[in-house]
């Protein structure tokens, strides 16, 4: 069988550890997240995914996958008819996972990415891909033209931004859609600083590391009509997800969270209410 292959710049190429991550812990016993979905993308493409084979990054990242889907599922029992828009979307599969027969979604990348995407995934009657980047606006006519509300949805994505790109991605969104959540990761300076290291981002190019370095989430609650309404680390996890992964992490998080508290908290998942 003749292979996908894999044409992506430095920063798309990292949508690649998620997306195996998932994969791996679809072949576990009790792994975090069932994907046959990726399990058949990694199976397809021509990429040597080896170099992450020891990284303890893709438990957590399949473990941040699914506090993010979590947030979602909460706004679609909120908002069943509602729209959700997945930035960066790569080759996620929430969709699939999450789809509750009645919302509108939008997958939302740049054009390598996207043509990678369209290999495995189409479009269907609910569910669009737009060719974009989310420093652009014209995309924005086609998710306002459903009128919400509104789900935004930056997993490790808008952190790749600079700084000042961050925050004009987060405050076009805010400013045009009164009412929407806008679901977004933040890292801290250390964390920033210290990817040379980090287990799975020190085989990329300096090019693909991420960019903008946030020590306090709720100081983004000044760049717009903002309301931080939930900011959690790993080791806020539901209990579940917490004992469905690795086992080190499982039993650090329950019984001495201290020992790793200050490198897991300059990692946060936020979820932000634009007020109307």
């Amino acid at each position: 069988m003749t292979k996908v292959a894999v044409e992506l710049g430095p920063v798309q190429e990292t949508l690649l550890i998620p997306l195996l991550g998932r994969a791996k812990e679809t072949q576990k016993d009790k792994g975090l997240i069932q994907d046959e979905k990726a399990v058949e993308i990694v199976k397809a493409l021509d990429y040597d995914f080896s170099k992450w084979d020891k990284s303890q990054t893709l438990t957590g990242a399949t473990l941040r996958t699914r506090m993010f889907d979590r947030y979602v599922q909460s706004f679609l029992s909120a908002h069943p008819t509602g729209t959700v828009i997945e930035i960066g979307c790569g080759l996620n599969t929430r969709f699939e996972r999450l789809d509750n027969g009645k919302a509108l979604w939008f997958d939302l990348d740049l054009p390598d990415s996207l043509a990678l995407r369209q290999q495995f995934f189409t479009d269907q009657p609910r569910r669009t891909m737009l060719e974009a980047s989310v420093l652009e606006t014209n995309w924005m006519d086609t998710v306002a033209a459903t009128g919400g509300p509104w789900c935004f949805i930056s997993e490790a994505v808008i952190i790749y931004l600079e700084s000042d790109q961050a925050k004009q991605a987060i405050t076009q969104i805010a400013n045009r859609f009164p009412g929407a959540w806008i679901l977004t990761d933040t890292t801290s300076q250390k964390m920033v600083n210290s990817q040379s290291t980090h287990d799975a981002m020190k085989y990329m190019s300096q090019d693909s590391w991420f960019r903008w370095a946030c020590d306090d989430p709720q100081e983004i609650e000044s760049w717009a009509n903002l309301r931080l309404v939930e900011s959690h680390s790993f080791l806020k996890a539901d209990p579940e997800l917490l004992r469905r992964a690795s086992l080190p992490l499982a039993l650090i998080a329950r019984w001495a969270p201290w020992l790793i508290r200050g490198k897991v908290d300059g990692y946060r998942l936020n979820k932000f209410v634009v007020e109307t």
